[in-house]
């Protein structure tokens, strides 16, 4: 299952364990690693804030506008 789960993701966390990255060489692992730092300091720093996630729409539309 995790095998499986994992195709879908660049980075996730392993209970009791930490980070798992993945990349397809080196570099875009070190990349999506940097990533994945930064993205957790900003969520340490915003915890206390109102936040207004992105709705299932403005998803779509920004995955749509990367194509």
């Amino acid at each position: 299952e995790l095998a499986q789960r994992a195709s879908d993701y660049r980075a996730f966390l392993l209970a009791n364990h930490g980070p798992v990255i993945t990349g397809t060489d080196f570099e875009d692992a070190v990349d999506n690693a940097e990533e994945l730092e930064e993205t957790a300091k900003l969520a340490f720093i915003l915890k206390d804030s109102n936040i207004r996630y992105l709705t299932d729409t403005e998803i779509q539309d920004l995955k749509g506008r990367g194509k």
